[in-house]
């Protein structure tokens, strides 16, 4: 009888335990953020005419290559010669 209480309390307090959870607050971009970045697909030539140099570029990584170039507000990937995605940074 008391090894099935232990038991019990045991899976009791394995359970309590699992159903804790917190809080993520993420903060959001506003949508006018991601105005004046290029859109998908572009290719750097389009994107080195639409926003000038680039403050940094980084060289291609990986199969396929994926680079990036940084802009100010914004971060653009390239997948061969064209945009992948933009990402505001923070």
């Amino acid at each position: 009888m008391l090894r099935k209480a232990m038991i019990v309390l045991l899976v009791a307090a394995f359970y309590t335990g699992s159903a804790a959870a917190d809080t993520l607050l993420i903060e959001g971009i506003s949508p006018d953020a991601s105005a004046g970045q290029p859109a998908r697909g572009a290719s750097k030539a389009d994107v080195r005419a639409q926003l000038g140099e680039p403050v940094s570029e980084t060289g291609a990584v990986g199969q396929p290559p994926i680079s990036s170039w940084e802009y100010d507000g914004f971060v653009v990937y390239f997948e061969y010669d064209f945009v992948l995605h933009s990402v505001a940074k923070r």
